[in-house]
């Protein structure tokens, strides 16, 4: 190699070289650079408030995809919550105005009890056969100081397969130690039977103290009575009476004798006679007009029937409307029966003072026609020929 050529190698030598260096200085000012700004900014990190730092972190979270549905999520239950609450809240409050209202009704009910505790003045009339009960404000003060409680009994109406009430028996031996006047007895009853409350008038006479109070009248001639009174203390006006074997009448009285518009009632309470020795009878009642003691002028005679105790194919009365002449069957009549089914027919009848005229001649055997079909006049009712007299309300008749 010639000193030609080591020069101009020399000379490319000193070129490169001196382009390696200006790009270590410029590389190293990058550097210098770069690590400058890295201190500033970690120079203002570290001035930045702490809370700042936190928000950043709550927002970074809270711009995370899965954060929506859990924020749904909460605000779901917190409804649900919300609803559920509403909900109780009237349900608390009706619990508390019904414990309200029963306390307010028992109250009721012991307030009413201790002014029936008062007790009335019992007169007998030597005229008459009523014990009447005269207005509390005569009483004596030594009666004042008898207990008796309104507790109400609660009895059960049975019904038959026909869907017509059957007779309940009652035990009167099994009488509980709370002892019913009957002057509570008789105050309690008037208004049902002043109002014609058939059901009520039911339950009533069928509770053990009814049932108990009407026996201790057998034999006696007597019966109690809740009314209008003369000035003799006699029955006059409008009331009740109770009577044996579990009677009633109510309605319009005259100077100790039923006399006007009346209704009486009789219930077969575990009673049997001669004509209901089967049962079949549950209940008699007569509705209509009185004179002197007894039925007399238009009314209404009427049975409860227990049909399933109905002999079968046999028909027995159960209405029976039209005049009554002292208790007894007296002019046009208008009748229907019931048989062992149920079904009802209607029959007429004409009756001189108990004594059925017949539709047709007496049988052979002594049969009279007495009863004559309404849609079918060529069948007619037989009874026997000593049984034509004295036809009417039998347990009224004198």
């Amino acid at each position: 190699m010639n000193l030609l050529e080591r020069n101009e190698n020399s000379q490319e030598n000193d070129w490169r070289k001196d382009i390696r260096d200006r790009s270590k200085e410029r590389t190293e000012d990058d550097i210098i650079d770069l690590e400058q700004e890295a201190e500033e900014d970690n120079a203002e990190d570290t001035d930045a408030p702490e809370t700042d730092g936190r928000r950043g972190g709550i927002a970074s979270l809270m711009q995370k995809p899965y954060m929506t549905a859990v924020l749904m999520g909460v605000i779901v239950v917190l409804l649900i919550c919300i609803i559920v609450l509403l909900l109780l809240m009237p349900s608390r409050s009706k619990t508390k105005d019904t414990d309200s209202a029963a306390k307010d009704l028992n109250q009721s009910i012991t307030e009413y009890a201790k002014e029936q505790k008062l007790q009335d003045t019992i007169s007998k009339d030597a005229s008459s056969d009523a014990v009447v009960i005269t207005p509390a404000s005569e009483q004596d003060d030594s009666d004042s100081d008898r207990k008796e409680t309104a507790e109400e009994e609660a009895v059960e109406e049975p019904v038959a397969e026909d869907n017509d009430k059957t007779a309940i028996i009652v035990d009167v031996e099994d009488e509980s130690d709370i002892s019913y006047t009957k002057e509570y007895i008789l105050n309690e009853a008037l208004p049902y039977f002043a109002d014609n409350n058939q059901d009520a008038i039911w339950d009533l006479a069928h509770l053990k103290r009814y049932v108990k109070l009407s026996e201790g009248l057998e034999d006696t001639g007597s019966y109690y009575y809740q009314g209008d009174v003369d000035s003799d203390g006699r029955p006059h006006g409008k009331g009740l009476a109770i009577y044996e074997q579990n009677s009633y009448y109510y309605g319009e009285w005259s100077h100790g004798v039923r006399s006007g518009e009346g209704t009486w009632f009789r219930f077969y309470i575990g009673q049997k006679n001669k004509t209901n020795a089967m049962g079949k009878y549950i209940a008699h009642s007569y509705s209509g007009a009185w004179a002197d003691n007894l039925p007399n002028g238009q009314g209404a005679e009427h049975y409860e029937v227990d049909i399933s105790k109905l002999p079968a194919h046999d028909r027995i009365l159960q209405n029976v409307v039209g005049n009554f002449t002292d208790g007894l069957y007296d002019g046009e009549l208008y009748a229907n029966t019931v048989d062992y089914t149920g079904n009802v027919e209607e029959w007429n009848g004409i009756a001189d003072k108990g004594v059925f005229r017949l539709w047709r001649d007496m049988s052979a055997i002594g049969e009279c026609s007495v009863w004559q079909k309404r849609d079918d006049t060529s069948v007619c009712m037989d009874i026997d020929q000593s049984e034509n007299k004295n036809q009417g309300i039998r347990e009224l008749l004198k």
